[in-house]
């Protein structure tokens, strides 16, 4: 089968650093696969790269293929088309990704109206709030009417996490990229978060590459993990065998530190 997205040999570097070195990652459509690691290992630079989303002042070399088409080297123009139609992304901390002066339902439409476009369609008013209103549906956002007119800051981290979820769907990309999508909610909203990415990434037939350290988290979510330390895949294997009989020192490491994490919440209970 053609990979979907295809790393061979990525690296990611600074001026005076390398932050992610030789990493190589294959995945097919509809394919789910967690990126794991403790904080500055390169997960969420990976992301970036494969988005041609790199901050200034890092470069990226080797060859990353998405969707057929490379994203190394290539034009902004070209990585536009790339993005929402071949990929999207959904970040971990969704007050700083949306537009805190623009109401919530005008920046669902906006990619909507992109897609429209693409596919050579025109929306009118009443049809794109429909459309709107069909969006914040489909992620389970109560009162969608009033949501839509609320700014960022008036919903909970929750609701804003779903709107951001429902504008990375809008465009209907093949491969959705969450990183770190939990971490800054609480245990309840965390799992109703989890539980609707995998209905949406289920119902919609889209790869998953889902980043982040919570161990149990990563394992509900992905069916395959890689193991990065320090810009390095020091592991990969299918969820059940990595979390089962890890290989590598530092992925023992991993699961050593949150047994010990969870022994020590469970004691202070």
């Amino acid at each position: 089968m053609t990979a979907l997205l295809d790393i061979q040999g990525l690296e990611i570097a600074s001026a005076d650093k390398r932050l992610v070195s030789g990493l190589s990652l294959r995945m097919a459509p509809r394919e789910r696969v967690g990126l794991i690691g403790e904080s500055g290992s390169g997960k969420s630079l990976t992301a970036l790269a494969i988005a041609g989303l790199l901050p200034q002042g890092l470069r990226s070399s080797g060859y990353v293929r998405l969707s057929g088409q490379e994203v190394v080297g290539a034009k902004e123009r070209a990585l536009r088309q790339l993005r929402g139609t071949a990929l999207a992304i959904v970040f971990q901390e969704p007050l700083t990704a949306l537009d805190p002066l623009m109401r919530v339902g005008r920046q669902i439409a906006e990619p909507l109206v992109r897609r429209a476009r693409r596919d050579g369609e025109t929306l009118g008013k009443k049809e794109l709030e429909r459309a709107v209103l069909a969006a914040m549906q489909d992620v389970s956002l109560p009162d969608p009417e009033r949501l839509a007119r609320s700014y960022p800051f008036e919903l909970s981290g929750g609701q804003r996490q779903r709107v951001a979820i429902a504008m990375a769907l809008a465009c209907r990309p093949r491969l959705l990229i969450a990183d770190e999508p939990t971490t800054a909610l609480d245990v309840t909203t965390q799992k109703e978060i989890l539980a609707l990415l995998d209905r949406l990434v289920t119902e919609r037939d889209m790869a998953l590459l889902f980043i982040g350290h919570d161990l149990p988290v990563v394992a509900g979510a992905v069916d395959r993990v890689v193991v990065m330390r320090e810009g390095v895949a020091v592991e990969e294997g299918t969820t059940a065998e990595v979390f089962a009989a890890p290989r590598h020192a530092y992925t023992q490491s991993l699961f050593d530190a949150a047994k010990r994490f969870d022994q020590a919440i469970g004691g202070g209970r």
